[in-house]
């Protein structure tokens, strides 16, 4: 499903824009509708942080068989940009404690914008996202406060391929450690 929404607000929002969505994630707001923060790269490689409100309005119809239908409005009034800023202007990211599993984290910018991802996995995927934007087209290491370095910067153990892939090499470990376990010891005396 999520490849269908980044086809669908790339071809609706950023490609008319001329910007490429590079990453995007759902984030909780007080507002109805879905919310998402996405990142996109411009045609002069300027990158944007922007939330994209999706607010999709039904209305009913009682037809001749009393059955209520919905009819959906345009795609193209779905989707809106509510708030943008430029990735050069982010000054630094927090993710408020790295001891608990939490999934709101601070955007400074001339303000501090609060972010709350609907998971935690959700929020290292946009941060993983943004240090690489950020080494790539800035030319300048993105300012990090109260994360678990770990799961951001690539290691040998820990990637920067995806949490399934960090989450089987984990489960593949453990499995290990409990044959081995289970394995007779020869008592040679």
């Amino acid at each position: 499903m999520s490849s269908l929404l980044r086809e669908e607000m790339q071809r609706v929002l950023f490609r008319p824009a001329k910007h490429r969505l590079v990453e995007f994630i759902e984030i909780e707001e007080p507002t109805p509708g879905r919310h998402f923060l996405c990142v996109s790269v411009g045609q002069k490689k300027v990158v944007q942080l922007s939330v994209v409100h999706c607010q999709i309005s039904q209305s009913t119809q009682k037809s001749g068989s009393k059955k209520l239908q919905a009819k959906r409005s345009s795609i193209q009034e779905c989707y809106k940009r509510t708030e943008i800023w430029s990735l050069h202007d982010l000054t630094l990211v927090d993710g408020r404690d790295p001891d608990v599993d939490d999934s709101c984290f601070l955007l400074h910018f001339d303000k501090v914008r609060t972010v709350t991802a609907v998971t935690c996995s959700a929020k290292y995927t946009m941060v993983r996202a943004l240090v690489a934007l950020c080494d790539r087209y800035c030319q300048r290491p993105l300012n990090l406060q109260n994360f678990d370095f770990p799961y951001i910067k690539p290691t040998t153990y820990y990637s920067n391929r995806g949490d399934c892939v960090v989450l089987s090499q984990i489960c593949f470990y453990a499995c290990n450690l409990v044959c081995l376990s289970m394995c007779p010891v020869p008592l040679d005396a």
